[in-house]
């Protein structure tokens, strides 16, 4: 699909100086809503929205349809009536880095308060009527999905773990009448969790009409495999490679490459592509149906892994003892297009990119990925450089695994800052907005900078560090850091390169191009 010239800022919701904390889908993501509005930008890209377990890897989410509770704004809830505001006053502040354990000891069972009280009356409070009615309407529309998940959420609680596979063995292997007993003895809690999931729509649908109101787009991302950990595969293990104990027989992850020499173990389970196929894709037909609900354009994270993956045993240690397996490719695009139409989507094309990779990007008309961090380094380094851009790209300063810019900075190679300055001139220590006007000035489709480039922030800012399994996903942006100043320098920007359009807009008839 071509996009319309624009610009916009990645910032998933986490990092939001919200309270409770997370950052979360209230005030504060109107807030920024604003600002984005105000600088010209008409794309926000955010992480994955599901719910985190272990890690709190937005990429490692239990459900790849469900919506993570802990962004749930509790000063919206107080303001629909289900708490009372002194309940959530003594949260903590806005500012400071993300604390996932202060959502666990604090911010979740307000939230669960909440939901009992939403419960326990809206079906009698005219106040709450309307609401109520939606929620029906909710649970009635999202149930293929939203049942299975909100058992999975109360059994993992009540067996104190997110492995399904230690559950007990008639839960875990899903016989049905294990399930039944497990639904009549927790039915308040699978509706206290369906309430959530209902609040964590309304809540979004709210941001995303802000948005759309000043044609801002959201750009959201789709991770290709799943967690074993998850909804996903306790529901539909027969889609999954799994042996008769319903563990992995083989697992997901990439060769040895820039990021580690002894490549990337993710653990996620591989799919049985062939059972899949005999179903015409139903599952992913669903999946992206609901990503289609949340994001306007929808970034396939990992597309070379539509046309072949790394597989790894699951008992190797690394993930250098892999073979690549081809994936179904067009025929699964296929399906998909004609289930779903024309599908606004993004390839993530970066890593060991074959010409079969490329060509199938291509037969799909999909634009891909350039990351300017990743063009200085060599020659052959140079595809990330502007002036080797397509228009069928989406152009990043740096991604979410990348260092900052200035943190890059910092610490790279004097051959390469020399490089960098060769091509937008010097730099003295702040590299950052040459290399965003060197983004945004090129050809590409879209241009997207991490909120942490526009702040210029170093190093401690950085989300996350693949193949380190601690310490990622905590940057958190400071308090009042929207200002009016930085706002008017990206407009200017984006004006007088000429990106202030909304990229699934129509070509301005003024435009000679």
């Amino acid at each position: 699909m071509e996009f319309q010239r624009s610009s916009g800022v990645l910032l998933h919701v986490s990092s939001l100086p919200s309270y409770g904390g997370i950052g979360d889908l209230g005030p504060a993501a109107h807030e920024f809503v604003a600002f984005l509005a105000q600088a010209r930008q008409h794309v926000w890209q955010v992480l994955p929205l599901g719910p985190t377990g272990y890690g709190n890897s937005p990429y490692a989410a239990s459900s790849a349809f469900a919506g993570n509770p802990s962004l749930i704004s509790l000063e919206f809830l107080a303001d629909w009536g289900w708490i009372a505001g002194q309940r959530i006053a003594g949260l903590a502040g806005r500012s400071g880095s993300v604390d996932f354990e202060d959502v666990e000891l604090r911010k979740l069972p307000l939230l669960h308060e909440a939901a009992e009280n939403f419960l326990d009356r809206g079906p009698r409070e005219p106040a709450l009527a309307a609401q109520w009615q939606q929620f029906q309407e909710f649970c009635r529309a999202e149930s293929g999905w939203l049942v299975d998940y909100a058992l999975y959420a109360v059994l993992r609680r009540e067996f104190q773990t997110g492995a399904w596979t230690a559950w007990p063995e008639p839960v875990r292997r899903r016989q049905p009448q294990a399930l039944a007993k497990a639904a009549a003895q927790h039915g308040r809690a699978l509706q206290r969790e369906q309430v959530l999931q209902f609040a964590f729509a309304q809540q979004w649908t709210s941001l995303r009409n802000a948005a759309a109101q000043s044609k801002i787009r959201i750009l959201g991302d789709v991770a290709i495999f799943v967690n074993m950990d998850s909804a996903d595969v306790w529901v539909h293990p027969d889609l999954f490679e799994l042996d008769k104990d319903l563990q992995p027989i083989r697992i997901a992850g990439v060769p040895p490459d820039y990021f580690s020499p002894t490549g990337q173990r993710w653990g996620n389970p591989l799919y049985r592509w062939d059972v899949l196929a005999e179903r015409g894709y139903d599952w992913w037909i669903a999946r992206i149906r609901r990503s289609a609900q949340l994001y306007d354009i929808v970034r396939l994270d990992h597309f070379r892994g539509f046309e072949a993956y790394w597989a790894i045993p699951a008992d190797q240690e690394t993930a250098i003892n892999g073979e690549w397996i081809k994936a179904p490719g067009l025929e699964l695009f296929r399906a998909l297009e004609a289930a779903l139409g024309p599908l606004p989507l993004v390839a993530e094309d970066l890593g060991l990119i074959t010409p079969e990779v490329d060509a199938l990007r291509l037969a799909l008309g999909l634009p891909g990925m350039k990351v300017l961090q990743f063009g200085f380094s060599s020659k052959g380094a140079h595809i990330h450089l502007p002036h080797r851009f397509t228009p069928a790209t989406v152009a990043y300063t740096g991604t979410h695994d990348n260092d900052t810019t200035q943190g890059w900075w910092n610490s790279t190679e004097k051959i390469e800052r020399a490089a960098v300055e060769a091509y937008v001139g010097p730099v003295g220590k702040r590299p950052v907005w040459p290399l965003i006007r060197a983004a945004t000035g090129s050809v590409a489709q879209i241009a997207i900078v991490p909120a942490q480039d526009l702040l210029e922030l170093g190093s401690e800012a950085r989300m996350n560090t693949p193949s380190v399994p601690a310490g990622n996903w905590i940057w958190r942006a400071p308090e009042d850091c929207w200002k009016p100043e930085l706002a008017a320098r990206l407009a200017a920007l984006a004006q007088v390169t000429d990106r202030d359009n909304d990229p699934l807009g129509k070509p301005d008839p003024a435009d000679p191009a």
